[in-house]
């Protein structure tokens, strides 16, 4: 996969990439948010890789592909992961560094055609924690409708949720 926008490149990992997806997970909204994708060594990013890079030929998890700046710089990822229903769900995450420049929404839009016609898909769903107002803005601006807001489960737990939708027109 390569995806060129404007700014970003959205590509396959590896494992130079470890330092990065080490430091960009160490921010404080992600380990609010997303505390299952904080790694807290390089050799724990590094090991993430290998397992994501077997996953593009192998199957068995989810697509995950870093968010590139156009210098080369390893920013955050774009991911679609399959749910137990055969559903699939988008995922990102932008670094704290790298944040409030429009990033995400930039990756999201591109990457959700593209991986949708992969996947030979035409809905994709999106869930977030009600209180992520940035992800709640994102999903918004990529097309993704708001199908439900209440409790619901998050990370293995009951919390406030935003669920959206994003279907092929």
């Amino acid at each position: 996969m390569k995806i060129e926008t404007e700014r970003l490149t959205i590509t396959k990992f590896d494992r130079s990439m470890a330092e990065s997806v080490h430091k960009n997970s160490l921010d404080a909204d992600n380990r609010r948010f997303v505390p299952d994708e904080v790694f807290e060594t390089v050799e724990d990013a590094a090991e993430t890789i290998d397992f994501l890079m077997g996953v593009y030929t192998h199957g068995g998890g989810p697509l995950v592909y870093p968010v590139l700046l156009k210098n080369g710089a390893c920013i955050g990822y774009v991911q679609a992961i399959p749910l137990e229903d055969g559903a699939w769900e988008v995922g990102y995450h932008i670094g704290g560094n790298y944040t409030k420049h429009g990033y995400a929404t930039e990756a999201v839009r591109a990457f959700l055609p593209v991986i949708m016609a992969q996947l030979g898909i035409e809905e994709i769903t999106g869930i977030c924690l009600a209180e992520n107002k940035a992800s709640v803005k994102v999903m918004e601006r990529c097309g993704l409708a708001k199908q439900y807001e209440g409790p619901g489960p998050y990370q293995g737990q009951q919390r406030e949720i935003c669920k959206f939708v994003f279907k092929v027109k």
